[in-house]
C-alpha cells in the first residue's frame, strides 16, 4: 500500500469512475491511501461514491462532472486538477455499440471514438507531461481482448480498444525511461453495469470488477500490457497463437453472435 502511494501519489484521477471498473479503481486506490479525483458525467453517482470513500478511507476526494467526449475536455480537466498533483491517471471510460456496423448511426460511432480514443489521448498527453516533469507517475488505459483482432458486431468499439492498447504500449517504452509507468489492461467480459445492461446471453466466463482491478494495479510498472484472469489469458493464447488471424476473427464473430442472438444471422448465412 505504501509503495503505491509513494510511487503514484498524492492524487489519482479515475476517468469513468461512476460505476463498474472505474468505481472499483477508485475504491482500491483510496484503500491504498491515494487521494482520488472522480471524473464522469453522472454527478450524483460520483458524489455518492466520494462520500463513501471519504468515510471509509479518510482520503481527500474530488468530483468533476465532465463529458469525456466533449470538445472542451482539456479545459475542463485542467480546471478540475487546478492546485493538485495527479500522479496516476486511470482511463476507464468507454462507449460500446453492439450490432451491425452499417445499422449504427455515424454520429454514434464518432462519439465512441471521441470517448474511447480522443479522451485518453488528451489526458495522457496532459498528465504525461506533468508526470515526466516531476520524474514519476503512472498511466493505466483500459483496453479489451476485443481490441486484439477484428470483432464482428462490436467493430468500432474493438477498433478503439486496439488504439488504447497500442498507445499504452508505445508510451510504456517512451515514458518508462523518464519515470512514468504505463500499462494497458486487456480485460475480457467483466460484470459491469454496461455489460449487464447489454443483456448478453449464454455462459461466457465473466470476471468480477475487483480481481480485474487488483491484477491491473499489480501489473502497473511491470509490463506494457496484461490480461486479467487465467481463462482470459488461455482464450487469448488460443486465438492469438493457435489460430490464423482469419480463423480467430470467425471465432470472435460466432461468440459475439451467440451472446447477442437478437442480431440474427450474418448476411452470408453463416451463424
Amino acid at each position: 500500500m505504501s509503495d503505491l502511494r509513494a510511487r503514484y501519489g498524492p492524487w489519482a484521477m479515475v476517468a469513468g469512475a461512476s460505476s463498474g471498473l472505474g468505481a472499483e479503481f477508485a475504491r482500491q486506490l483510496a484503500a491504498r491511501g491515494l487521494n482520488v479525483l472522480l471524473v464522469a458525467r453522472r454527478a450524483e453517482l460520483l458524489e455518492t461514491l466520494a462520500a463513501g470513500l471519504r468515510a471509509q478511507h479518510r482520503v481527500e476526494v474530488r468530483v468533476a462532472s465532465i463529458d469525456l467526449g466533449a470538445p472542451d475536455l482539456l479545459e475542463r480537466a485542467r480546471a478540475a486538477t487546478d492546485g493538485i498533483e495527479i500522479g496516476l491517471l486511470v482511463y476507464n471510460a468507454a462507449l460500446s455499440l453492439i450490432g451491425p456496423f452499417l445499422e449504427q448511426p455515424l454520429a454514434d460511432k464518432l462519439r465512441v471514438i471521441d470517448v474511447n480514443c480522443r479522451g485518453p489521448l488528451i489526458l495522457a498527453d496532459e498528465f504525461g507531461r506533468r508526470m515526466v516533469a516531476r520524474g514519476r507517475g503512472g498511466i493505466l488505459l483500459m483496453s479489451s481482448l476485443a481490441g486484439s483482432r477484428g470483432a464482428p458486431l462490436v467493430a468500432t468499439y474493438a477498433a478503439t480498444k486496439a488504439f488504447n492498447l497500442v498507445l499504452a504500449e508505445g508510451l510504456w517504452d517512451e515514458l518508462g525511461a523518464r519515470g512514468v509507468d504505463v500499462l494497458a489492461c486487456r480485460a475480457g467480459a467483466t460484470r459491469t453495469e454496461a455489460y449487464v445492461d447489454s443483456a448478453p446471453e449464454g455462459k461466457l466466463p465473466v470476471m468480477e470488477c475487483a480481481p480485474v482491478v487488483t491484477q491491473a494495479l499489480a501489473a502497473l510498472g511491470r509490463r506494457p500490457s496484461m490480461v486479467p484472469g487465467w481463462l482470459n489469458r488461455l482464450g487469448d493464447f488460443f486465438l492469438s497463437r493457435l489460430l490464423t488471424r482469419r480463423a480467430s476473427i470467425r471465432v470472435m464473430g460466432r461468440a459475439t453472435r451467440a451472446m447477442y442472438p437478437r442480431f440474427g444471422e450474418r448476411a452470408d448465412g453463416i451463424k
